[in-house]
């Protein structure tokens, strides 16, 4: 494409790729000026009808305008080829300023809220980013947050009801091929999907505020909140595990900011922040509250969550350790300031040795319900639990079988007292020889009754 034109638009420089097209910076010789193009892939643009709404969504995105948001010029079609014309920034991307450690904590929160008040902007308008993480959000030389890519997410939001009906792939296989898969399925980066797109249901406006949460994250600790080995192990840990508190991961972050990040990334969209207003407003007050020195009192029911949270992962044993602490605490007290005679005392131990191992034992019933129930799939072949870690080996693991297995894991970790969350993963991969050897070691807790045990 280089040296070519496409309208007005002459071709200088490729840039680079990516999942969704090419990019290049150009020179737009009726205003003389530079552009970026993303010339986009056939693939993404063969039908028809999907890439004239495709073309209607990214004008509409063109209309918003704000200084943290790169405007859209252009999009067009010239002899087949579907492009984009947007604002070249100049400058390096989050990650690049994440992996130079670039970024201080005032830095990252600057970023967040300019970013956030420009995705204010765009909800106001009714257009879901989609696919916010810290690839497409650049810095400018002069310290200006510009997102990008506006009105291109929702190309693979446009997949037709007839393109998709029939047998639905092997979920590993499409999760591997992650930029590639079918529209209309599972969209977005894995790393930086909101719950609600990791299981493939519809994105509003409140899953751009969980991947906004992910990338102030990011930004605050160098790392990401939920990570896997695979793009399914990542997906899952988005879905169903509880993330690290920033506290935790970084010594001396205002307790403000690990409020609006941890609502960031509530897993229920109500629970969330509403409209990206409403996080722009709580990070510009943070910003200036860090730049004066100053940390402000929350509400009480913000100390005491921050407590729990401390306590959770301070204590010894998490709330098994804070319960057995109190139930001691609450013995000395009897011991040294009532009159209370051996008996009772003994009688109080008792009831609470039996409700302490009730409660205890709760995750242990919960999984054999779950084993129960699993074990009734026909594709199961065998069940191997292991701590906080449940296996299941099957004939071929299909997108049903996730979805059934991770909604009553999901069923069984939000009934939790405490303690850390189950996981389950779920395995056809396994040779016969390692199948073997998983038959042998413990926590086997269920084979189907057509697996033979081969003799060593």
């Amino acid at each position: 494409m280089v040296g070519k034109k496409l309208k007005h638009f002459e071709i200088e420089e490729l840039l680079g790729k990516g999942g969704m097209g090419t990019v290049y910076r150009a020179r737009d010789v009726r205003l003389n000026r530079r552009v970026a193009i993303k010339v986009l892939r056939s693939d993404l643009t063969s039908n028809r009808d999907r890439q004239q709404r495709f073309l209607q969504e990214a004008r509409a995105a063109s209309a918003v305008t704000h200084p943290a948001i790169a405007q859209i010029y252009d999009v067009d079609e010239v002899e087949g080829t579907t492009f984009i014309a947007m604002e070249y920034v100049e400058g390096q991307t989050i990650s690049q300023l994440i992996a130079k450690r670039e970024l201080d904590l005032l830095g990252s929160i600057e970023i967040a809220h300019q970013i956030a008040e420009g995705l204010s902007r765009a909800h106001e308008a009714n257009i879901v980013h989609r696919d916010i993480k810290s690839d497409n959000i650049m810095v400018t030389r002069d310290g200006h947050a510009k997102l990008l890519d506006f009105g291109l997410a929702k190309l693979l939001d446009l997949q037709e009801e007839s393109d998709i009906v029939g047998e639905i792939q092997d979920l590993t296989t499409r999760t591997k091929a992650l930029p590639k898969t079918l529209p209309g399925t599972i969209l977005g980066t894995a790393s930086y999907m909101s719950p609600e797109q990791a299981r493939g249901r519809e994105v509003t406006q409140n899953s751009d505020i969980f991947s906004m949460g992910i990338v102030i994250y990011e930004m605050v600790t160098g790392e990401l909140p939920f990570k896997g080995e695979t793009p399914l192990d990542t997906m899952h840990a988005i879905a169903f595990d509880e993330v690290r508190p920033i506290t935790i991961v970084r010594k001396n972050i205002p307790p403000e900011l690990h409020r609006i990040i941890s609502r960031c990334l509530r897993k229920k969209p109500e629970d969330r922040y509403q409209n990206a207003s409403s996080l722009a407003a709580d990070l510009k007050d943070l910003k200036r509250d860090v730049e004066s020195g100053i940390q402000r009192s929350g509400p009480s029911e913000k100390k005491i969550q921050g407590w729990l949270d401390w306590l959770k992962h301070s204590m010894p044993f998490g709330f098994k350790g804070i319960a057995v602490a109190a139930v001691s605490l609450i013995l000395v007290g009897l011991l040294i300031f009532k009159a209370t005679s051996i008996g009772i005392l003994v009688w109080v131990v008792l009831i609470g040795l039996v409700v302490y191992r009730y409660v205890r034992n709760r995750k242990s019933r919960m999984l054999k319900r779950f084993t129960g129930k699993v074990s009734g799939f026909p594709e199961v072949r065998a069940i191997i639990v292991r701590g906080n870690q449940v296996t299941i080996v099957v004939d071929q693991a299909v997108a049903k079988t996730y979805i059934r297995v991770n909604s009553l894991i999901d069923s069984v970790n939000k009934k939790l007292y405490f303690g850390s969350p189950v996981e389950a993963a779920v395995r056809d991969d396994l040779s016969s020889d390692e199948f073997q050897r998983v038959l042998r070691e413990p926590g086997v807790v269920y084979i189907r009754d057509d697996v033979v045990m081969k003799s060593e």
